[in-house]
């Protein structure tokens, strides 16, 4: 498990470090560093699986991240044009890079230093124990890409979601590896079976997916039905239902094909959701994440917060797996300065403090009301 991430000039961080947990909640206004925490994440991924992260120069485009140029990522107010990432472990395991900044304009950056020692390698952020869904996840779509390399050999479900249902399709027969994601009302522990219950907690009740194999045109085709009673549903296609359903499922296959150990990193997953769906979902991240599942999500939604808080109170996860970073910022010195706060929820689900702009705005539009 990643414990730790320290940015120095990355972005909009001249020098900051997060404390990560089982299950860690981004939150605060648009442009304040979340999506910046996650791509510095990315970036040591991204240049890992390209072979560059152990070379003297690694990229900053590719398919987890595109940054852009030199310019795009150093810090704006930089007093050095040294890049830094440092990243521990919960298994003591520290490493850190330095780069240097020649070009402006290049989308490369040069080693200065690093120490990285072969530990840090086993971890999830760079095996196969990995999933990353953007937050411009696939839409509905009749057919859906398949790549049998990207599911077998690599573990990927895309990073927005594309071979999710390749992937089901191709493991829907095994079992869920973490038994403590059983929806209650279920029987099997099959990944098509799960899939299709805790779709029917978080979407709508009674809902089903059914999968065929375009083998001819290496496609793999969805439709959904709507089951109640003894009516079994006509079979509609994904474009006739809405985004809820396709944005969510990438996520849920994700969770629920996870192990132990695994790290899961996902942007803003209550997209298209109700409300009720949002915090079902969080309860679902809640107990991955107590049971050996790394969770780190990026959440602009009030209800995954008190879905949280709430699998906190019922004993779901324990206060001390959960942590709450909260990316805000101020004009200090005549700029404007990023930097994370880190409210705590108790064993109640309370939260000790609130400060301005953390979920707060509905108290304020209420008090506008009154």
């Amino acid at each position: 498990m990643i414990k730790q991430t320290r940015l120095r000039n990355f972005k909009c961080f001249e020098d900051e470090t997060a404390d990560l947990s089982p299950f860690t909640l981004l939150a605060g206004l648009n442009g304040m560093g979340k999506s910046t925490l996650i791509q510095a994440l990315l970036l040591l991924r991204q240049n890992y699986e390209l072979g560059l992260l152990t070379k003297e120069e690694i990229t900053l485009n590719g398919e987890f991240v595109q940054i852009g140029n030199c310019k795009d990522l150093l810090y704006q107010y930089f007093k050095s044009r040294k890049i830094g990432i440092e990243i521990s472990t919960d298994k003591d395991v520290h490493a850190y890079w330095n780069w240097n900044i020649k070009e402006a304009d290049s989308d490369y950056i040069s080693l200065a230093d690093r120490e990285v020692p072969d530990e840090i390698f086993d971890s999830s952020l760079f095996n196969l124990s990995f999933h990353y869904l953007n937050a411009e996840r696939i839409g509905p779509r009749v057919y859906s890409e398949v790549s049998n390399y990207k599911i077998i050999n690599q573990n990927h479900l895309g990073i927005r979601g594309e071979f999710a249902v390749n992937y089901l399709a191709k493991f829907q027969g095994k079992e869920i590896p973490v038994r403590q994601l059983k929806h209650p009302d279920t029987e099997g522990l099959t990944l098509y079976e799960q899939v299709n219950a805790w779709l029917s907690e978080i979407i709508r009740p009674g809902i089903r997916i059914s999968i065929t194999n375009n083998l001819d045109m290496n496609l793999v085709g969805l439709s959904y039905q709507f089951i109640g009673g003894s009516d079994t549903g006509n079979k509609f296609r994904p474009t006739n239902v809405g985004f809820g359903i396709s944005y969510i499922l990438s996520v849920i296959v994700a969770v629920l094909s996870s192990r132990p150990g695994t790290l899961i990193l996902i942007e803003n997953p209550e997209a298209h959701l109700h409300p009720k769906g949002q915090v079902q979902i969080a309860r679902l991240l809640a107990t991955a994440a107590a049971n050996g599942i790394q969770v780190i999500l990026e959440t602009h939604s009030d209800h995954i917060l008190n879905g949280a808080r709430v699998a906190v109170k019922e004993g779901i996860i324990k206060k001390e797996q959960t942590n709450i970073l909260f990316f805000t910022g101020e004009v200090i010195e005549d700029k404007f300065t990023h930097y994370i706060l880190n409210p705590r929820i108790d064993d109640n689900g309370r939260i000790d403090y609130w400060p301005d702009g953390f979920f707060d705005e509905l108290e304020k539009q209420l008090t506008n009301l009154v």
